[in-house]
C-alpha cells in the first residue's frame, strides 16, 4: 500500500505534463521535450503524417533481431519479482480428450493476461532517462493494461493509444492504473501509427506488444516456467497472433528439450502465421470478426519470425464454433472463464485437428481471461449450439386451439426446456389452418437433441432443425438446411 500511495502521487505529478487542455497547447514549446501535452485537439497534424514517418525502431524487416535463450533466462530473472509464477495443472479434460493434458493458467495474472512477463522485462530494462520520460503502447487492451500497471508500479508515466472498438472494460481498467488513455482509430493499425507518431515526436518509448525482442524474451518465460513444472512434455501449443509469445516459448523450450512440439494456433480468421509459413516471410492478412480477438493481428511480427521460424513443428488453424465450444468445456470442466484466444488450444484438440499426441502429455497455454461479460454470454451460446445441446427447429403444426400447447408440450416430455417460442402464420405456403412455430431449446447433449429430432418427425409432417449436426459430428453452428420432411 506504501508503494502504491508513493507510485499514485509520482503518477499523478507526471500526468500534470502528459495531458493537456486546448488552452495548454496553445503554450507549448517545441522544443521542450519534457512537458508533452496532448488532447484530441492536438493529434489533427498526425492524421497526415506519411508511413516512412512512423515506423516501429524495434522491428526492422531489413534486419530483423532473433532473440536467444540467455536474453530469456535474463528475463526470468529481473521479472521474478513483479510477475506471478501461475499453476501449470492437470486438467480434468484429459479423459474427454484421450490426452494428458495440463493447463498454464497465464490468465491468473493480475491483469489477467501472459502479457505482464513482457511488458515487465521491456520497462525494467529501460534508461532513467526514458523511465523519466515515459512509454507509449497501442493495444485492444491486453498489452495495454500490462504496460499501465507495471508503469503504476514502477513509477514510469504511460500513455496508451486504444482504437475506438476497444473494450469499455479494458480501457477503464488502463485509467484505473492512471494511464493516459488515448482513444483513437477506427483499427490497431492506425491507433500503432498514432502511439509511434507520439514516440518520435515527444521522446517517448513505443514498446510493440509483439514484435519487440524484450517483449518476445519476456513471453518466452513461460515456456521455462512450463517446464520447471510439468515432467516429460510431449508437445506445448501456443495461441499465435503476432507472433511474440510463440517465439519466446519455441526459444525456451526447443533449448532445454529439442524434442518437445512446439504447435501454434490461431483462427481461420486471422490466420497471419500460417499464411506467413506459406510464403516464407510475414505478409499482411485480411482479418475478419472473431471470438480470439487477441490474435486479430494482420501480420505477424519480423523479429517473431525470425525467432521462431525454424523452431515451430506445426501451425493450426481452428474454426470459431471450436473455439466457442472450447470456452464452454473451460468453465464447465475447469471452472475458468477463458477469452476465445486462450481457448484456441483446446479447441485445436476438441476439433481432432492434433489427435496425433492422444496418449501424450500437452500442455496447453491459458494466455487470459480478460471477456466483457457481454461477449462471454454470446460465447457461452454459440459454444451451445456448436455441441448440439441448443437448437432451433420449425414445426408445422395445427392452428386450432391447443395446436401449439400440445407441441409444447411433446418437448418437454421428454426433459427438453423450451427458451423461445414464435409463430408464424402469414407465411405458411400450406394452408391457412396451419401455423409455423418455432422453437429454440436446450437439450442435455448431442444424443438428446437427437432424440428430440426423432420424437418430432414422429408426430409432425413438416418438421426442420437449422442445426443440429450430422452423424455425431460437430462441423457448424449453423449445420445444413435439411428437407422439411427430413429434418
Amino acid at each position: 500500500m506504501v508503494l502504491e500511495r508513493i507510485c499514485a502521487k509520482e503518477r499523478e505529478a507526471n500526468m500534470e505534463k502528459y495531458t493537456c487542455s486546448p488552452e495548454a497547447s496553445d503554450d507549448y514549446d517545441s522544443e521542450d521535450t519534457d512537458a508533452v501535452p496532448f488532447s484530441p485537439n492536438c493529434h489533427e497534424s498526425l492524421k497526415n503524417m506519411d508511413d516512412a514517418k512512423v515506423e516501429d525502431p524495434s522491428c526492422d524487416p531489413e534486419r530483423p533481431v532473433k532473440v536467444s535463450f540467455e536474453e530469456i533466462t535474463s528475463a526470468a530473472y529481473k521479472i521474478r519479482s513483479g510477475v506471478m509464477n501461475t499453476p501449470c495443472m492437470r486438467s480434468h479434460l484429459s479423459s474427454l480428450t484421450g490426452m494428458d493434458i495440463y493447463l498454464k493458467k497465464d490468465f491468473l495474472q493480475n491483469t489477467g493476461s501472459f502479457k505482464e512477463r513482457g511488458a515487465r522485462y521491456a520497462m525494467v530494462m529501460l534508461t532513467q532517462e526514458q523511465k523519466r520520460k515515459g512509454v507509449v503502447a497501442a493495444s485492444l487492451g491486453n498489452h495495454a493494461q500490462a504496460v499501465a500497471y507495471h508503469g503504476f508500479l514502477l513509477g514510469i508515466p504511460v500513455t496508451v493509444v486504444m482504437p475506438i472498438i476497444a473494450p469499455i472494460m479494458k480501457v477503464q481498467k488502463c485509467r484505473e492504473y492512471n494511464a493516459n488513455v488515448i482513444m483513437e482509430g477506427k483499427n490497431m493499425s492506425e491507433a500503432k501509427k498514432l502511439a509511434i507518431s507520439l514516440s518520435t515526436k515527444n521522446g517517448w518509448t513505443y514498446i510493440n506488444g509483439y514484435d519487440h525482442p524484450q517483449i518476445i524474451a519476456g513471453q518466452g518465460t513461460v515456456g521455462l516456467e512450463i517446464l520447471e513444472q510439468v515432467e516429460d512434455v510431449d508437445a506445448v501449443v501456443v495461441p499465435t497472433g503476432g507472433g511474440g509469445l510463440l517465439a519466446g516459448v519455441a526459444v525456451a523450450v526447443k533449448t532445454l528439450n529439442p524434442g518437445i512440439k512446439i504447435i501454434g494456433v490461431e483462427s481461420e480468421r486471422c490466420a497471419s502465421y500460417a499464411n506467413a509459413i506459406q510464403n516464407g516471410k510475414p505478409i499482411p492478412t485480411a482479418i475478419e470478426g472473431t471470438l480470439a480477438d487477441g490474435l486479430a493481428v494482420p501480420m505477424i511480427g519480423y523479429n517473431a519470425w525470425e525467432t521462431s521460424k525454424n523452431l515451430v513443428d506445426k501451425m493450426v488453424t481452428v474454426k470459431e464454433e471450436w473455439i466457442a465450444v472450447a470456452i464452454l468445456r473451460l468453465i464447465e470442466n475447469e471452472k475458468c472463464v477463458v477469452e476465445g484466444a486462450g481457448a484456441c488450444g483446446l479447441a485445436a484438440i476438441l476439433a481432432g485437428q492434433l489427435d496425433e499426441f492422444k496418449g501424450k502429455r500437452v500442455v496447453l497455454l491459458l494466455t487470459g481471461g480478460n471477456m466483457d461479460t457481454t461477449i462471454l454470454g454470446r460465447c457461452l451460446e454459440r459454444g451451445l449450439a456448436a455441441d448440439g445441446r441448443l437448437v432451433k427447429c420449425k414445426v408445422t403444426v395445427s392452428d386450432r386451439p391447443g395446436g401449439i400447447s400440445e407441441l409444447c408440450k411433446l418437448i418437454g416430455s421428454i426433459g427438453v426446456s423450451i427458451k423461445d417460442v414464435i409463430h408464424e402464420r402469414a407465411w405458411v405456403a400450406s394452408d391457412v389452418f396451419s401455423v409455423e412455430v418455432k422453437v429454440v431449446c436446450e437439450t442435455r447433449d448431442y444424443t438428446h437433441s437427437i432424440e428430440l429430432r426423432d420424437l418430432l418427425l414422429s408426430r409432425y409432417k413438416k418438421v426442420r432443425f437449422d442445426n443440429i449436426p450430422f452423424q455425431g459430428n460437430i462441423t457448424s453452428t449453423t449445420g445444413e438446411e435439411q428437407d422439411e420432411d427430413e429434418s
